[in-house]
């Protein structure tokens, strides 16, 4: 048995000698794509770094004056092409990438991700509107789904000091950016919609980033759970730009946090304006109608003559019911102003929660008015709609095809192209015609 065994005795200094030249003469210029994790900055200014994917990883450093050029700074999460060249380090007989440039491919991987998973969710109905549950107009209760800490729940919480509408903001604390912030946003929405069933909606709350930053709002596990939320959903992630997953999968998507505020809670002010101004327009509407009736009993009294003297005595008993009821609403009005005025120093003297109540019911009336106002109108629309389909149908040529007419079109033998017919004279023996009716249509040739 022959064995081939060298008889040179290699160092270790040396051996590592010979591999570093080998590698570094063979991978002088290359590429290589990865995650970049486990960064650390020495007080040098250079950074080291583990460039990794599914199954392996590759030790990498950026020296200072090579980060001096590139585009942005590298952070631990990025997708990148590193180009460089591969490198032992013999103190350690580590292998690694000294890396010369850095392509930030990651915001387009992220992108085809983002892609792929919005035509999976559009083809299985998740965006679809008639899915989208409807926002409460007054809302009572808000579950705030966000970071304690982040800007994005100030600013919320800025808009709704401002606004003065008594909704109840609940903050439930959640991760918005990393490994596993998808999962645990999507349990909480589970535990929400759980323990706080009486919500008027859920709100997920973040401020703006990079596409890497606000990833975790295109999870599918995230999007599966808004679209199984009983509870409505509001999308208030990043800036106005920024769209995610979890934009089209929610019953309502906001540009910012501060739009979402703006949107979903009411002006207290601007309300009670309106109301005021409602209050107003009903008055002399009122007032106008009873001038106008009066002026038209004015009219009818002239016009019957001579039987006024029959109602004169009638006329006096009402003069002086009239009066005296009129005495009696003025002595009852003065007890209710007195007693009105006992009660509002009493009111002022109670706690700031009783006057919010008291406006809380006075809003909730004003509310039902407004909504009655909004249904007579929409039932209003509709009826003009469908008079207008009405309409359209009636002019509509497929009515005409309907009625038992066709529309005929000569057929190029050559091209294919249809002509409309509209004289005899368009056609010849043995030229190709179709002929379309109502329903389908047919091809015939000229005898």
């Amino acid at each position: 048995m022959n064995f081939d065994i060298t008889q040179q005795v290699y160092s270790v200094s040396s051996l590592t000698r010979e591999l570093k030249n080998l590698v570094e003469s063979k991978y002088r210029f290359i590429q290589v794509q990865g995650e970049i994790s486990s960064l650390k900055r020495a007080y040098s200014g250079h950074a080291y770094f583990t460039l990794k994917d599914d199954s392996a990883q590759l030790k990498s450093v950026l020296f200072k004056g090579t980060a001096r050029y590139l585009e942005k700074a590298i952070e631990d999460g990025q997708q990148v092409i590193c180009h460089g060249r591969i490198s032992i380090y013999e103190p350690r007989g580590d292998y690694q990438l000294i890396v010369d440039s850095v392509d930030f491919q990651g915001a387009g991987l992220l992108q085809q991700r983002f892609e792929k998973l919005k035509k999976k969710l559009e083809a299985e109905g998740l965006f679809a509107t008639e899915r989208k549950k409807k926002l409460t107009p007054f809302p009572k209760e808000i579950v705030i789904l966000t970071s304690p800490t982040g800007a994005a729940i100030h600013d919320f919480l800025n808009i709704w000091r401002k606004r003065g509408f008594p909704t109840q903001i609940t903050l439930f604390p959640v991760r918005v950016q990393g490994n596993g912030a998808a999962a645990e946003i999507a349990n909480a929405l589970t535990t929400v919609n759980r323990e706080f069933p009486g919500s008027d909606m859920i709100v997920l709350c973040r401020g703006g980033g990079s596409l890497e930053d606000l990833w975790a709002f295109n999870e599918e596990v995230l999007a599966r759970a808004i679209g199984r939320s009983k509870l409505p959903v509001v999308s208030a992630v990043g800036h106005e730009v920024d769209f995610s997953i979890s934009d089209f999968c929610a019953d309502f998507r906001a540009a910012t946090p501060t739009a979402a505020a703006e949107a979903l809670i009411p002006d207290a002010l601007l309300l009670q304006r309106q109301v005021n101004h409602f209050q107003q327009s009903l008055t002399t509407s009122l007032l106008d109608t009873i001038e106008n009736y009066q002026y038209q009993v004015n009219q009818n009294r002239r016009l019957l003559g001579d039987m006024d003297s029959i109602f004169t005595n009638t006329t006096l008993r009402l003069d002086h019911v009239t009066q005296k009821l009129h005495k009696v609403i003025l002595a009852q009005l003065e007890r209710e102003q007195l007693r009105c005025k006992e009660q509002f120093v009493r009111l002022q003297n109670n706690s700031p929660v009783t006057k919010l109540k008291i406006q809380k019911q006075r809003l909730d009336h004003y509310h039902e008015k407004l909504l009655f106002l909004f249904s007579k109108s929409m039932e209003k629309r509709e009826t003009q709609l469908g008079q207008h389909a009405a309409l359209l149908d009636a002019v509509s040529p497929l009515a005409t095809l309907a009625r038992g007419y066709s529309i005929s079109s000569k057929i190029d033998s050559k091209s294919g192209k249809k002509t409309l017919l509209r004289d005899s004279v368009q056609v010849q023996q043995g030229d190709r015609i179709e002929l379309r009716l109502h329903k389908g249509t047919f091809d015939c040739e000229v005898i």
